[in-house]
């Protein structure tokens, strides 16, 4: 189901993407964006997950340079039945992670500075938890792919009129008309497909993310800090690369909470009320607590390191 997923996916991209050089340039334009996107789609598959996480300047950690978080991934991958993703961390004050890579043997999680520093131990288990589901699911390789080729057709359409400029290319039976369709239609069809893509999958990893863990408390926690903060703390590095949004865990462009057309994300209370129902706790619409209940030396569940143990502050690392 899900490679049947992926296949559609490509094909439609790959359609937009010739739509797209059609418009622009008719058939010439058609058969040259028609190379290109086979060209992206191999490419993609090999290499997006690169893409993504060098925009963010991620840097893979191990268990010498980070211990307590590294032994925690490792912890939950083998909770979820899963081989040992690579780890990163990448310095951002705005608390977020994402998920990548093109298959479950050669995946990644990455989390950002602030995460580690902003949320409980118990909380960023929550998290990576939630980001291993996507790895089970297989919705990494979509997610990369699609923001790949989003971020292609959208430099394609501001390219247009540079493309187009001075040009009467008789070929084009849309003329300018076309110019202006593949600048406006052609983004906006490749936004909407992002975000279907992630509130679908998004609700889905948040319940294999709270079995992973064990506590759906935890992820409701840290999704609801992970909200406010995203509202008021900017992540310069996603307002660069816009096509990556519907990768992370909450929308790091801003902290919307309208659960519309236009978000990338589900609401976040919708979700967070989701997780709390699975635990039995309270009513629907009801707050979950400041803080995640602490870990359980004895639980399998919860990795066994040395954050959630009294301690005031998280343990030092990369970081710091």
């Amino acid at each position: 189901m899900n490679t049947m997923r992926t296949a559609m996916l490509l094909a439609f991209m790959t359609a937009l993407f010739m739509g797209v050089g059609f418009l622009i340039g008719g058939r010439g334009g058609m058969m040259i964006a028609f190379v290109i996107a086979a060209g992206m789609n191999f490419f993609s598959y090999w290499n997006s997950d690169k893409m993504v996480l060098r925009a963010y300047r991620a840097q893979e950690v191990d268990e010498r340079a980070a211990p307590e978080f590294y032994i925690m991934v490792r912890d939950l991958a083998r909770n979820a039945g899963l081989p040992m993703p690579k780890v990163y961390v990448f310095d951002n004050p705005q608390p977020n992670a994402f998920a990548t890579g093109r298959n479950p043997q050669n995946a990644a999680v990455a989390a950002s500075t602030g995460l580690l520093q902003r949320l409980s131990p118990e909380e960023v288990a929550g998290v990576m938890a939630h980001e291993l589901a996507h790895i089970e699911n297989r919705d990494t390789l979509t997610m990369t792919i699609t923001a790949t080729l989003a971020g292609a057709i959208s430099m394609l359409s501001n390219f247009a009129f540079l493309f187009s400029s001075g040009r009467d290319d008789r070929n084009n039976p849309l003329g300018f008309v076309g110019v202006l369709i593949a600048m406006i239609v052609a983004p906006l069809a490749a936004m909407l497909v992002q975000m279907a893509i992630s509130r679908t999958r998004e609700y889905a990893a948040d319940r294999r993310g709270a079995e992973i863990c064990g506590q759906p408390r935890w992820l409701a926690s840290a999704l609801q800090k992970i909200a406010g903060d995203a509202s008021h703390i900017e992540n310069v590095d996603a307002e660069r690369n816009p096509a990556t949004a519907h990768m992370f865990i909450i929308n790091p462009l801003n902290g919307q909470r309208m659960d519309n057309l236009f978000s990338t994300h589900p609401n976040t209370r919708n979700r967070i009320e989701a997780l709390l129902a699975m635990s039995d706790i309270g009513p629907k619409g009801s707050t979950p607590p400041e803080a995640p209940v602490k870990a359980s030396r004895t639980a399998r569940s919860v990795p066994t390191t040395g954050w959630g143990r009294g301690k005031a502050e998280p343990p030092k690392g990369p970081w710091s």
